[in-house]
């Protein structure tokens, strides 16, 4: 399709390229430096969606981020909803449509990249329009590490949409000029295509860069798509710029009504005319600019329509000049058109009121009901807001620390007034920093500004009616009748108000809607502007990804994945894995035919019956050196460790403050100042955060350092009746007879020179070693013990087999068989809370009455009477009943089950749970509710399997 609103030439697009792009299921073209608004407009397409809840036809209503009407979904390259297609910057085979006022979420996986960056720097100016340029000049040229950011693609801000001259020559040549003296600073980092979105405490800022969304299918897939810049600056300048306001009045929501200053930006940045015969709704002298470039570009402007009693003399004689008619004293009271405004209803206006319209024809109708400086980074700091009578407009209140404001964005709508108050901005920060002001040249000279007339405030046109076609916020289909009815209401605060209407809700966050609404609630109340105040800007200033922020933590890396030295040995064995504290753990190793159980009762039976060997290297591995390690660690644990023995080895309890456990583990003492703590391998980073913690605010006079050191070390228990033969066979040199090694003892040794260490360690109360060795060789080791192991069936076990294994003894799991509130003694191990020791982390808290309660829930073994049940972990426990059914709610609870699992060795399903008066309840049988039923089930101890120790101690 042609494009017969395109001019023959301006614009800063690129004329010599052709681009392809789908809207709504027909072709269209444009060219480089284009928005898909753009292009749309140029084709004459105004109608590009509906309304989200009336269905009303919406089109382009503005240039960039504040239009609040023209939503689009892309569908290709990368399926995103919920977009403005004034800010989507066109690119070969670009496929999109209109939506409805919503989006739908994408059917595939977005496959493009993201990521994130930091950047620390002195002073950071957000906009890159005169004033944020000036500002940047200053700072880079005293030396100070600056960082500009602005939206767009290219720098400039406003003045890529005028015909504004410095120094005699067209502004944007000074652009060019201020923009290649900041390349040139190497201090200087310089983002196009980047929001400053959010604004926090301390100077620190975040940023999205759009850094191939141009490019389309185009771009090179190892380049992140978008960037999350989070940058920390000392010193920010909020040179943002401003967003012209509409004015409100009946069916103000048509296609083809347009903001004035877009409208000229359409057509200088773009050479695109909004449509062909225009009427200019205006209560300023912004929006003649407008009408007298469209004119002179070939637009038919049936009329300016001046709110103003009378026009500015100079804009006036320029209108009269091009034979504009000018209509002062008047507004447009309504409109007409289905797909595209028709016509503008056009009434003279006196105190306050519209009199008689007239019809006026046009496909075009411009507003501007003043200029809303963008204050949002500014009120994101907290920053306070004044009304402006004379602007009409809300300002920044006062001077924050480390942040001013400048330019458009503070008021100051003229260019000499931005380029002066941004060089003011730049010399505050660099003072700010202590950092000399340079002599600068003088700033560029601009035209004389003809002279003006003070803009009227005005926030709407009454219609005579209820007000319920006088679109505040067209996003939300929010009118003028919905803040009536919550004045009527009696909501006074606009945070109310906003969340009654939702207006400013939507993907503009009330850029334009905002204080239109705060204006018009304050007339329906009587009040005041300044009372009702604005509601509070929050980020993001403009929509983000959730794939941005996500950046690349998102599938696989979503989370951390850790893997052993084992992992690829693991894998072509077949293992299925878990995700355990981050690292990937074989659960079980399936044989073929075999599903999780029957595959665990295998190895739970070849372990206990002969030998099997588990990678147990992701269990935390803590260095604890210094001469009080010992006494550290004995404020830690519930037992002494500074009387271990080198070469020995301990099992400990940790506990919080409240005295519940919190982890658990064995303990080597390698050296008189030296131990290795072993932790869970889900409590390794915790507890290695905990005992700094106490380390270093409750105990700085110890003399310890802590070191991780769980990847280093790749550890693997070789466990079963068998296990002695296999690790005597592969460390030929260690005698592991029961009395030269001896359980709960260490020994080093190598292998081919490599340094291992063996440790008589078991957790599945068999008899067990554990081999330690650098985790560079750790696969090596592993293969040499799996063939040693061979004669006698070795067979590798995951996480669910020893899951099995240990709860059979009675081993718990710190966090599945404890919930925050178990002590040692409610796990029967009072055996291991020193009696001797004057203090240690939680002790104080096992003398509290409630932790001396005799119906304290306690662990237990639960066996299935039927002998076929496995019982669901986390089942509750009831008394039994001899009728099998449960007594009337509430029904008392004993207690939960914490590990469930059918058993090799004892040829049934059995449990550990925690039941109140658990221990005095042995013998006894309660009832547990599974699928409807209520499933007896004895009370045992918790040790089921060999409980005198035999084959442990071996």
């Amino acid at each position: 399709m042609n494009a017969p609103f395109r001019t023959p030439e301006g614009g800063r697009v690129d004329r010599g390229a052709t681009l392809e792009f789908t809207f709504g299921g027909e072709s269209f073209t444009g060219h480089p430096g284009d928005t898909l608004a753009s292009a749309l407009l140029a084709a004459g397409r105004h109608s590009i969606a509906t309304s989200v809840k009336l269905g009303r036809p919406r089109g382009v209503a503005a240039a960039w981020a504040e239009d609040p009407s023209g939503l689009v979904q892309i569908e290709e390259p990368f399926p995103e909803p919920m977009l403005l297609a004034s800010t989507v910057e066109l690119h070969d085979g670009l496929v999109a449509h209109g939506l409805p006022g919503q989006g739908r979420l994408a059917e595939v996986a977005d496959s493009a990249r993201y990521d994130a960056m930091h950047a620390h720097v002195d002073v950071l100016v957000v906009g890159s329009g005169p004033a944020g340029l000036a500002a940047a000049l200053t700072a880079a040229r005293g030396g100070a590490r600056v960082a500009l950011v602005d939206e767009q693609a290219e720098a400039g801000g406003s003045l890529l949409g005028t015909a504004d001259v410095l120094d005699g020559v067209p502004a944007l040549e000074w652009v060019a000029d201020a923009v290649a003296e900041l390349t040139a600073h190497p201090d200087v980092l310089h983002l196009q295509r980047t929001t400053a979105f959010g604004l926090y405490d301390d100077g620190f800022v975040l940023a999205l860069e759009r850094r191939t969304d141009h490019l389309g299918a185009a771009a090179p897939r190892h380049v992140a798509r978008q960037r999350v810049w989070r940058i920390r600056a000392a010193r920010i300048v909020v040179a943002a710029g401003a967003h012209e306001r509409p004015v409100v009045f009946a069916d103000n929501d048509r296609p083809g009504i347009m903001l004035a200053g877009g409208a000229r930006t359409f057509l200088r940045r773009y050479g695109v005319l909004a449509g062909s015969r225009a009427v200019v709704f205006t209560t300023n002298d912004s929006a003649y600019a407008a009408a007298v470039d469209l004119a002179d570009a070939g637009v038919d402007i049936a009329a300016v329509v001046e709110a103003r009693p009378q026009a500015p003399a100079h804009w006036a004689a320029a209108c009269a000049q091009r034979g504009i008619p000018v209509r002062s004293g008047s507004v447009v009271t309504g409109t007409d058109g289905t797909e595209r405004v028709t016509a503008a209803h056009v009434a003279p206006f006196a105190d306050g009121r519209p009199g008689p319209a007239e019809r006026m024809d046009c496909d075009l109708l411009l507003v501007s009901g003043g200029w809303n400086p963008a204050v949002h980074l500014f009120s994101q700091a907290r920053g306070r807001l004044r009304f402006d009578e004379g602007l009409g407009a809300f300002l920044p209140a006062e001077e924050l620390d480390g942040v001013t404001v400048a330019g458009a964005a503070a008021g100051r709508l003229d260019l000499a007034g931005c380029l002066a108050d941004g060089r003011r901005a730049g010399a505050a920060a660099l003072a700010g920093l202590s950092l000399a002001v340079p002599e600068e040249p003088a700033l560029p000279s601009t035209d004389a500004a003809p002279a003006g007339l003070a803009p009227m405030t005005l926030w709407r046109v009454p219609d005579g009616a209820d007000g319920s076609t006088s679109f505040v916020d067209l996003q939300r289909d929010a009118t003028v009748a919905d803040l009536a009815r919550a004045a009527g209401a009696g909501l006074r605060s606009m945070e109310h108000v906003k969340r009654f209407t939702t207006i400013g809700t939507a993907h503009d966050q009330g850029k334009t809607s905002g204080v239109l609404a705060s204006g018009i609630t304050a007339e329906l109340l009587g009040v005041p502007i300044q009372a009702t105040g604005t509601t509070t800007f929050r980020p993001p200033y403009t929509p983000v990804a959730f794939a941005a922020l996500a950046g690349r933590d998102r599938g696989r890396l979503f989370d951390p994945e850790r893997t052993t030295a084992v992992h690829d040995w693991h894998v072509a064995e077949g293992a299925v894995f878990e995700d355990v504290g981050q690292w990937k753990r074989p659960r079980y190793y399936p044989q073929p035919g075999e599903d999780m159980e029957a595959a665990v009762l295998r190895e739970c039976a070849a372990t206990r019956g002969g030998v099997g060997i588990l990678d147990g290297s992701t269990l935390g591995k803590i260095d604890v050196q210094g001469p009080d390690a010992g006494a550290f660690l004995d404020l830690l644990y519930t037992n002494l460790m500074s009387s271990l023995k080198v070469g020995s080895v301990r099992y400990g309890v940790m506990c919080g403050v409240d005295g519940m456990v919190i982890d658990d583990g064995t303990v080597l003492r390698l050296a008189d100042e030296r131990f290795l703590v072993l932790t869970t391998t889900g409590g390794a980073a915790k507890i290695l955060d905990w005992m700094e913690e106490w380390l270093q605010t409750e105990w700085p006079h110890l003399r310890v350092r802590l070191a991780s050191v769980t990847e280093q070390w790749s550890t693997f228990p070789v466990v079963g009746p068998r296990s002695r033969d296999v690790i005597g066979a592969v460390f030929g040199d260690v005698d592991v007879s029961n009395e030269a090694f001896p359980f709960m003892t260490w020994r080093d040794t190598s292998l081919g020179g490599v340094p291992v260490r063996l440790a008589r360690i078991s957790f599945s109360g068999e008899l067990a070693y554990e081999v330690y060795v650098n985790s560079w060789y750790g696969r090596a080791v592993w293969e040499r013990l799996v063939e040693a192991g061979r004669p006698y069936g070795i067979t590798p076990y995951g996480t669910e087999t020893m899951h099995v294994l240990r709860a059979e003894k009675g081993y718990p799991i710190i966090g599945q068989d404890t919930d925050g509130t178990v002590t040692p003694h409610d796990l029967g191990m009072a055996w291991a809370v020193s009696k001797k020791k004057k203090d240690f982390v939680g002790k104080r808290s096992f003398s509290r009455p409630a932790n001396q309660d005799p119906l304290r829930k306690q662990l237990v073994g639960l066996l299935p009477v039927d002998r076929e049940t496995v019982l669901p972990e986390g089942s509750q426990i009831v008394e039994h009943t001899p009728d099998g059914q449960l007594p009337p709610p509430p029904v008392p609870m004993l207690g939960h089950v914490t590990s469930s699992y059918r058993s090799a060795e004892l040829g049934r399903p059995f449990a550990l749970a925690l039941v109140k008066g658990g221990r005095d309840r042995i013998g006894q049988t309660v009832s547990v509710p599974v699928g409807g039923a209520l499933v007896p089930v004895e009370i045992t101890g918790s040790v089921l399997v060999d409980p005198e120790g035999a084959r442990r101690d071996g």
